[in-house]
């Protein structure tokens, strides 16, 4: 099967490329009765769109989706859901000149070896612009959570060697991460973060960073106990991102140099809250998983994300016939990616958690 539906219940497939007329996707699995309307779909949207601030590329895309099915007088019906986010701001031209000479960093010569040939203009399927098809389902997939008293939140906390003091991630609040358009939570480190990415733009480079994503009010219980566990459904749907090179959750690999007595989460008496109204654990080194299951507390997990691959200088490249050439990507791109990472990383943990809680919720004792 080609590689472009992700989830069991909470299912979504997308189509679509960078250059075409639009990206679509299809999402099975929503109960019926769910209030739903293209408002409920705009802020995310908004959030991932090009153009938004002078950090970000300035294609200059509106990103207003179209529910094309699956929504009646307001409210979902049970059956498949399609949204269609039209393109609106190709320059294809910008592309001309790489179509045959491989990128840097880039799917080009891979795509080439598993096809055959491919569409040059921006990445075709590669490109990240399929992501706003996710980010239409992950907004779903939000509202669908929030009926049980999930939120999710994502934020920047680092870019280049610059780190956020971020002392409590599960107290991060959205108004915090949108309060500055890096999307860092940290107000003196987002100043200087926006400095470099800045600087980097005109020297005609990019820069990478890490994003922390976090899951407050998930209940202790879902996820599977071998294959599906969450930790992996959730590290497979954060690789699946463009730009994406390395997952952790929890300690992640701060736990090599502890020792057990030092990684443990001590299990102590619950505050009555909903999520694990009788346990929880004193810390959280565990990031809200055990044995694959969540466990009620915070769900956090980090993105090492890596810098643009298009770059506006000269790189030393091959073409397809494998002759010594250079390469200078034409086009609009992103000095950073994680600004715009954060809503993509937002939705695909959030269909996860949707995954997994429609599963929970079919296989509850009659």
């Amino acid at each position: 099967m080609p590689g472009n539906t992700f989830g069991q219940m909470f299912r979504i497939t997308t189509a679509g490329e960078s250059h075409g007329p639009g990206n679509v996707v299809i999402v099975d699995g929503v109960p019926p009765g769910l209030p739903l309307s293209v408002d409920d779909l705009k802020p995310d949207l908004a959030r991932r769109r090009p153009g938004q601030s002078k950090i970000v590329t300035q294609r200059n895309e509106a990103d207003e989706p179209e529910i094309l099915a699956g929504v009646f007088e307001g409210k979902t019906t049970g059956t498949s859901i399609a949204i269609l986010i039209r393109n609106a701001d190709q320059r294809s031209r910008d592309y001309a000149d790489i179509k045959d000479k491989y990128r840097p960093g880039h799917a080009d010569y891979t795509f080439d070896a598993k096809y055959g040939f491919r569409d040059y203009r921006g990445g075709g399927r590669s490109s990240a612009r399929e992501t706003t098809a996710r980010v239409a389902a992950g907004a779903i997939a939000k509202k669908l959570l929030g009926t049980v008293g999930v939120k999710i939140v994502g934020y920047v906390k680092q870019v280049g060697e610059l780190v956020a003091d971020v002392p409590e991630p599960a107290a991060i609040t959205l108004e915090q991460v949108e309060s500055n358009i890096v999307r860092c939570p940290d107000a003196n480190v987002a100043e200087r973060m926006i400095e470099l990415i800045e600087r980097l733009r005109s020297e005609r480079d990019s820069i990478g960073g890490v994003a922390e994503l976090v899951a407050t009010g998930v209940p202790a219980g879902w996820g599977e106990p071998v294959f599906d566990k969450l930790k992996a459904d959730l590290g497979k749907a954060m690789f699946s991102l463009p730009a994406v090179l390395g997952v952790e959750y929890g300690a992640g690999f701060d736990v090599a140099t502890l020792r057990g007595s030092e990684n443990n989460d001590i299990f102590v008496p619950g505050n009555g809250e909903v999520q694990s109204p009788n346990i929880k654990t004193k810390t959280n080194r565990h990031g809200g998983m055990l044995g694959g299951i969540s466990s009620g507390m915070p769900i956090v997990l980090r993105c090492a994300i890596k810098p643009t691959s298009s770059l506006p200088q000269d790189q030393p490249t091959v073409t397809r016939q494998g002759e010594v050439t250079t390469i200078a990507t034409k086009g609009r791109h992103d000095p950073c990616l994680l600004p715009r990472f954060v809503p993509m990383g937002e939705a695909m943990v959030a269909m996860v958690l949707a995954d997994h809680m429609l599963r929970q919720r079919a296989m509850l004792p009659v």
